[in-house]
């Protein structure tokens, strides 16, 4: 893809913000196992960065997708994972659907304040019986005068701690699982609304909820587009999510790789530096080519949907790489530093437990690669179809 002066002006915004206001900060957030997301999305917000791809009527910059890559791409800067996560949840996970289906109220009343970094927004759709699965969330919604009732229970909710809004997907009728769903924007300070923190092996600076609902109420007019097509939109917003997700991990692997070359030609055993022996740099060669290539596929997805094309299918490849791949990065690098790659607080075993995450969240590896099968004709009953690019 092109790029051009904007995105390269904005690209050295992000990293100047990634290096003056995150990474000094890192470390203590990470043993606290919190950040201060209200006023880092703040910073964020007066910069214009919390809304690059979002209607100037309501504080976005109107600018299209590739912007909002650039920034999650140098978001992988950050010498952790969990907060350019959090970071990006609210910029392309719970957002993308009400800026584009959401009505005049809820988009002023929640994406605004959002873009504004007045607010930190989560996106509730895993619930404790399963998160890949969609289709068989059990929160439900039900009308009762001019409001939602809302009962039941979301897991794994990050930013759930200290969200001021959910975008929470609901079922909202009794008709068929992929039909019966709408996105509701809720404001998380409702009455019946509990939380409980979740603790992680990794991921730690970014706060981790499971979210409980008691009855809770809030009017109709929060609904997120069209009643019962909440499914079909958290799937639309799955293909940002899953971009996000991989864009935002190239630059993080590449660092890894380079702090790996660094220490393993410090590091001698045996007379000569560990980087000399043949099968460490030719592993860390073919590393360095797995990312590019990528960087390349993600690209190659970011320009299609940035034209308008459908590319469910690039994403979830793009997702399901990007895990893989992070395993195998922080697996290799690890081993080569060593004992010291086993202490906490070294950065390659910090992002081997922060990015076990990628495979897991957003739709598991093997749901990428059910969506992939069935895309390609290759699943039972799907019948056999010409193989097509996206």
């Amino acid at each position: 893809m092109q790029l051009t002066a904007e995105h390269e002006a904005l690209r050295r915004t992000v990293a100047k913000f990634v290096e003056t206001e995150l990474n000094p900060h890192v470390d203590e957030w990470e043993a606290a196992e919190e950040f201060p997301s209200h006023e880092v999305f703040k910073k964020l917000g007066d910069l214009g960065l919390l809304g690059i791809k979002y209607d100037t009527e309501f504080g976005g910059l109107g600018l299209d997708f590739s912007y909002s890559m650039i920034m999650a791409e140098e978001l992988g800067l950050v010498n952790c994972g969990g907060v350019p996560m959090a970071i990006g949840v609210h910029t392309d996970m719970c957002t993308p659907a009400m800026n584009r289906f959401g009505s005049d109220h809820v988009k002023r009343n929640f994406l605004a304040p959002a873009i504004a970094g007045d607010v930190v927004g989560c996106l509730g759709v895993s619930e404790p019986g399963g998160g890949s699965d969609v289709a068989a969330v059990k929160t439900t919604a039900r009308k009762d005068g001019g409001d939602w009732v809302i009962t039941g229970t979301k897991m794994w909710i990050t930013n759930g701690m200290k969200a001021d809004w959910c975008c929470l997907l609901a079922n909202t009728s009794e008709g068929p699982v992929h039909k019966n769903k709408s996105l509701i924007a809720l404001p998380m300070d409702a009455k019946g609304i509990s939380r409980s923190k979740i603790t992680k092996i990794g991921m730690n600076s970014s706060d981790t909820a499971q979210l409980f609902f008691d009855e809770v109420r809030v009017p109709q007019q929060n609904i997120i587009g069209q009643e019962g097509m909440g499914f079909m939109m958290q799937m639309l917003q799955f293909q940002e999510e899953r971009l996000w997700g991989a864009m935002s991990s190239l630059k993080g692997l590449d660092r890894l790789i380079d702090l790996t070359i660094d220490y393993t030609r410090e590091r001698h055993t045996f007379g000569k530096p560990i980087l000399d022996n043949q099968v460490v740099h030719f592993r860390l060669a073919e590393l360095r080519t797995e990312v590019e290539a990528l960087r390349a596929l993600t690209w190659s997805a970011v320009e299609q949907y940035v034209s308008g094309k459908d590319v469910t299918k690039l994403a979830s490849m793009a997702k399901l790489k990007c895990g893989r791949l992070a395993r195998e990065v922080t697996d290799s690098c690890l081993q080569y530093w060593g004992g010291m790659g086993y202490t906490f607080d070294n950065p390659v075993s910090r992002a081997f437990r922060d990015t076990r995450l990628v495979s897991i969240g957003g739709g598991a590896d093997e749901i990428m690669l059910g969506i992939i099968a069935k895309l390609e004709g290759t699943l039972p009953g799907t019948g056999n179809k010409p193989r097509k690019a996206n």
